[in-house]
């Protein structure tokens, strides 16, 4: 059975309790049960539903967001969480560059089961950030027991389908990154051959190291040619040593994304 996901607020702006926002109001969480696999993977979905004009951030959520950490530590036959993220959306407010969801997000979840066999136990605890004019941090108590079998979900099966492709299926013909020691830390120039996404795209470029923060990307494209340049600081304030193939870059266009996975040396 689906148990209730309680939801507690950390209040710390002053402005709040003018605007006499209850948690409540601003977010509702469930979580969808979805199906096990014959391997052992369970397919479930973290469901968010947002109040008007409200939005939460992706994994890596711009200029100014609260990036969302997951804890499971209390779940019992739960060997491994992989999420699969949607397309989120860029949003530009006060001069700032966010990446997100509004409305609602349908975040699947790919549990591995130590053993198939037997429902797992989710306990679990999400922290994120929800933003409208001013922003708060929020606490989300996850708690559910996914059975051994369960059914197709068609919201989880849409979500699954709205994440971004594969650089072989978005048409990658190739892509290198050149890597500059600066004063702080290190200038990451990418060239991206590969067919427009639409729009106005917006490249998103993650380090895969938790500890080194990295600016919003500059970039611009020349016809099948995309080329981006970001800076990344590390923890010591100096240039580090980057691992190429722990990079990803996100290219987000107007109806489509990719998502590339390493990054070689011209």
């Amino acid at each position: 059975m689906i148990k209730s996901i309680a939801l507690s607020a950390l209040l710390g702006l002053s402005a709040l309790p003018a605007l006499a926002w209850q948690p409540a109001d601003i977010v509702q969480a469930d979580l969808l049960p979805g199906w096990r696999e014959p391997d052992g993977r369970h397919m479930a979905a973290l469901r968010l539903s947002l109040a008007p004009k409200w939005k939460t951030y992706w994994r890596s959520p711009g200029e100014a967001g609260i990036p969302p950490q997951f804890d499971w530590a209390g779940s019992q036959n739960l060997k491994s969480v992989r999420f699969h993220w949607p397309r989120p959306i860029v949003f530009h407010q006060n001069g700032m560059q966010t990446i997100g969801y509004s409305r609602e997000l349908v975040l699947p979840l790919e549990l591995t089961a130590i053993d198939p066999a037997k429902p797992i136990l989710l306990r679990g605890t999400v922290d994120l950030g929800v933003c409208r004019d001013i922003c708060m941090p929020a606490t989300l108590d996850v708690r559910a027991d996914l059975p051994a079998k369960g059914a197709p979900d068609a919201a989880i099966s849409a979500a699954l389908r709205a994440a971004p492709t594969t650089g072989r299926a978005a048409g990658l013909a190739q892509i290198s990154c050149r890597v500059e020691p600066i004063a702080d830390g290190l200038r990451i120039t990418a060239v991206i051959d590969m067919p427009s996404m639409g729009g106005d795209e917006v490249v998103v470029v993650e380090p895969g190291q938790a500890s080194v923060w990295t600016a919003g990307a500059v970039s611009q494209r020349d016809g099948n040619r995309l080329t981006a340049t970001t800076e990344m600081v590390g923890p010591g304030g100096a240039p580090f040593a980057l691992d190429r193939s722990a990079l990803t870059l996100t290219v987000l266009g107007e109806a489509r994304a990719v998502e590339i996975k390493g990054c070689p040396a011209p």
